[in-house]
């Protein structure tokens, strides 16, 4: 009688390693271009009119990095048989930020702004997690 090893759990929620390091790259960048967004429109509200220009082109900047996160997303669930959740979540920010641009350009600041602000809870969240996810 021979003993074989416990066979390795399938579905830890986890992916492959080919895919981690995008997958966070983009969700840090992500992070880190909402939090400008915070620092640019603080500075716009304060008086200093030039940080608009600044807090538009970085929306852009950010949102691209958005869809980057969200393609290594559905890498990890479809190809990688990830988990689906980053997916899914970096589609609900996509949809969130898709409103805030358009809140942001129609000057609809009573949305704007607390969309901003929970899109940013919603985005350092998410980050944390996709790193957990990822190791």
């Amino acid at each position: 009688m021979s003993v074989s090893p416990v066979p390795p759990r399938a579905d830890l929620g986890r992916g492959p390693g080919w895919i981690g390091w995008p997958l966070r790259s983009a969700a840090v960048l992500h992070l880190f271009g909402v939090l400008a967004q915070a620092v640019f429109a603080g500075l716009f509200v304060t008086g200093d009119v030039d940080m608009l220009a600044w807090h538009r082109t970085n929306g852009g900047f950010t949102h691209v990095t958005l869809y980057l996160q969200l393609v290594a997303s559905i890498l990890l669930w479809r190809p990688a048989r990830g988990p689906a959740w980053p997916a899914l979540a970096a589609a609900g920010l996509v949809a969130a930020e898709t409103l805030q641009v358009v809140a942001g350009q129609e000057r609809v600041l009573a949305v704007h702004f607390p969309l901003g602000m929970a899109v940013f809870g919603a985005t350092t969240v998410l980050t944390v997690l996709v790193w957990r996810v990822t190791r």
